[in-house]
């Protein structure tokens, strides 16, 4: 008994493979607005949790050495900058100011709080720290020394539709929450 030739080759016909990459394709175009979301909510949680960070860390170095110390998150920008009074000695000496408050250096280069897109500080925000841990936001000439976040200071970060404050109270807790 002789074969033909049809029966013995098998596959897939030109219009089968088209229908399997059509339906692949519609199934992509379908879950990308889910995965850019669910991406857009990790970099909001990780931005805000480096922020969060970072404030404690810059808190603890206030404490450490006995000066004022200042971050500061700009809007339109991913980064964050912290500064510190003039210190010099071992142990650390703040520089005294006639003015009674202080003046403040960078610390080194703007840290990233993001290195991802889609994530923002939603206003810029400068928080102070004392030589004490007390947290608040910088003075103003007529204000020495800072003015304590009582019972809170805030500000948000935003990520297209989410958005998480970073709550920090006066002596320094700092809490992430959704809105």
């Amino acid at each position: 008994m002789a074969r033909s030739p049809r029966s013995s080759a098998r596959g897939w016909t030109l219009v089968e493979l088209l229908v399997v990459v059509a339906i692949i394709g519609l199934m992509i175009k379908i879950a990308l607005p889910n995965i850019q979301n669910t991406l857009l909510a990790y970099r909001l949680g990780v931005a805000t949790s480096s922020a969060a960070a970072a404030i404690q860390q810059t808190r603890y170095q206030a404490i450490m050495n006995g000066c004022y110390y200042t971050i500061a998150f700009t809007s339109g920008s991913t980064s964050y900058q912290i500064q510190t009074q003039a210190i010099s000695g071992a142990p650390p000496v703040c520089a005294t100011n006639v003015d009674t408050s202080p003046k403040f250096t960078n610390v080194g280069a703007a840290i990233p709080w993001t290195t991802g897109t889609g994530v923002s500080v939603v206003s810029s925000t400068t928080l102070e720290f004392g030589a004490n841990g007390i947290v608040g936001t910088p003075p103003s000439p007529a204000t020495n020394p800072l003015t304590p976040c009582a019972p809170n200071c805030s500000f948000q970060f935003s990520s297209g539709n989410t958005t998480k404050t970073v709550t920090i109270s006066g002596v320094g807790n700092v809490k992430v929450t959704s809105p």
